[in-house]
């Protein structure tokens, strides 16, 4: 199916937009600036983008603890995620939240789980609570290749099938599970191969290519939406930084992966390659490169000026917005 040059551009900007906003917050965090701790994710930004390209505004989705990029691929607002890293009261979640609890119910986005595997639950009870009422929602449950060696991955995906609930489970397969690699801790090549078990299709694509990525996520979407029930889609991509961004320097310099791998993987950097594709074929040059940078440095700032600016939340408000 063509893609149109707009929506081509908007692929392009997105995930730019998220490279960028997580080097600066990387860097804000370094310098001692921001006090909550950072997963980045730098070097999956073609999965979020892709996947997120095919979901409408009242399409739902959860997350993990490495959030920032399918936030801002759904929509959000990077005013408050920039002030809710900084724990101020004009964040998401009023600073109390930080990095790895967002959520923006305006666009459905459900929320981030700090807990390996956590989102896939309330996810699946999401698309129960859609097909209960007759929507026709979609929900795409984002989680890392640690998560499906957790019971909740395989009761989530089990209650999904027996249910035909329409929802799609994302495996962001980043190679690592904090320090323990996928050939250790999971003894198939691909994870997807795990929905045979379950009798809905899996799929692996490759991660770094926002197209196969849109293209396999459309086509599990919309079986979703259609009423044919749940997907499992791997994408294979891998996160530049440590676990934590930090990591590296809380470690004293050691490190459980390779230069030559870590290089290997940069050399096949998603933004790159989509930015050269879009070149080759007339829809970027170089001047609106240019013009595309300027302007997302422009709203970085403008959200890290926000974030600096915002208020303390109050002591007392600590006890506010709890069910209990």
């Amino acid at each position: 199916m063509a893609i149109d040059k707009d929506k081509l551009l908007e692929l392009y900007t997105k995930m730019l937009l998220i490279r960028r906003f997580e080097e600066r917050s990387a860097d804000l965090l370094m310098a001692g600036e921001i006090p909550s701790g950072i997963h980045s994710s730098i070097g999956q930004e073609a999965v979020a983008v892709g996947v997120c390209a095919n979901l409408r505004t009242d399409d739902c989705v959860s997350s993990t603890h490495r959030a920032h990029g399918h936030l801002i691929a759904k929509g959000g607002d990077i005013k408050l995620m920039m002030a809710e890293l900084y724990c101020k009261r004009t964040g998401y979640c009023k600073g109390k939240g930080g990095s790895m609890h967002m959520a923006d119910y305006s666009i459905g986005f459900i929320g981030a789980c700090a807990l390996v595997g956590g989102g896939l639950p309330v996810a699946t009870g999401v698309a129960l609570a859609a097909k209960l009422q007759g929507k026709d929602q979609v929900t795409v449950a984002f989680f890392g290749d640690g998560a499906t060696n957790e019971g909740t991955f395989h009761e989530s995906i089990n209650l999904a099938s027996i249910w035909n609930l329409p929802i799609v489970y994302v495996c962001e397969n980043n190679m690592y599970a904090v320090t323990t690699p996928t050939s250790y801790s999971i003894p198939v090549k691909d994870v997807a191969t795990r929905a045979v078990a379950y009798g809905i299709p899996g799929e692996t694509v490759d991660g770094q290519d926002v197209l196969a990525v849109s293209a396999a996520a459309g086509t599990a979407v919309e079986r979703a939406r259609q009423g044919a029930g749940p997907s499992l889609l791997e994408c294979k991509t891998y996160r530049y930084l440590g676990h934590f961004v930090s990591e590296e320097f809380l470690l004293g310099g050691k490190n459980y992966r390779t230069d030559d791998e870590i290089n290997s993987w940069k050399a096949r950097d998603a933004i790159a390659l989509f930015g050269t594709k879009l070149m080759e074929n007339g829809v970027l040059t170089k001047d609106k490169v240019a013009s595309i940078e300027a302007d997302i440095k422009a709203k970085v700032e403008d959200a890290v000026t926000f974030a600096r600016q915002g208020p303390q939340p109050a002591p007392e408000e600590a006890l506010e917005d709890l069910f209990v």
